[in-house]
This record gives C-alpha cells, structure tokens and sequence, in this order.
C-alpha cells in the first residue's frame, strides 16, 4: 500500500513540475492613442472574425469574464499553444479574403471583442477564443 501511495505522489509532483501551464493573458503595452474624432478614417470592414483553439490531455481551461482564457495541463497535443495571437492572425486572413491585401495599407482594428470558451474533458481540454472586430482605414 505503501508503493501505491508513493507512485500517486510522485505521478502529481510530475504532473506539477512537466506540466503545460499558459494564462492567456493578452496584456498590450501598446501606448499609441489614435483620437477617431476627425473625418480621417474610414470604416473599411465590421465585425470582422477569427478564431483559434488547442488540444490538451490531461488538463483544464478555463475562460475568465470572457477576456483571459487559462489552462492547465500534461502536455500539447494540438495548436502552438499561442491562441490569441493565432486568433488575430485567423481575423486578417478573414479580413483578406473579403477584401484587398493588408500590406501597404493604413488600417486598425477598433471594437476588438474577445470571447472564452472551453471543452472540459477528463483526459482533454480545449480553449478557444474568438475575436470580433471593426476595421478601419486612415485617408491621406
């Protein structure tokens, strides 16, 4: 009995120490204020969308107030792992195919909206985030 009980406390101090752990926090440093006030920009594309997800076994997710996805699990089976920014890269390739190459032009996303969701599994989880949002285009 005694070996049973040392394999489970070495199996979870295992887990612990080898284990996939990501926040989600999308967190920008990004000090740039663009003032929308002035007839400069044009609303280019609305409710533009991209989504991401990963597979891991032997975890948990969990979508905290819809804005920050956090897992916790044994190891990665699918996806990089980097869900928000996959997400973003999904909304302009959306983006692309509904309108005119991205590059060489002055665009921004305006109204950017995140959503959290997970598949809770005993032996997998999945996070998923979406983003929505509004695209504009500065004028000359």
């Amino acid at each position: 009995m005694k070996t049973v009980h040392h394999l489970i406390t070495i199996l979870l101090l295992s887990f612990i120490v080898t284990s996939c752990s990501t926040s989600g926090a999308f967190r920008s440093t990004n000090l740039t204020e663009v003032q929308l006030t002035e007839a400069n920009y044009e609303v280019v594309a609305t409710s533009v969308t991209g989504e991401a997800t990963a597979g891991y076994l032997f975890g948990a997710s969990s979508g905290i107030g819809s804005q920050q996805m956090q897992t916790f699990a044994l190891a990665r089976v699918s996806g990089s792992g980097e869900i928000y920014g996959e997400a973003i890269e999904d909304l302009w390739q959306n983006f692309r195919r509904e309108n005119d190459a991205v590059e060489g032009r002055n665009l921004a996303l305006i109204n950017v909206r995140y959503d959290t969701d997970a598949l809770n599994l005993f032996l997998f989880t999945r996070p998923k985030v979406s983003v929505r949002a509004d695209v504009i285009e500065f004028k000359e």
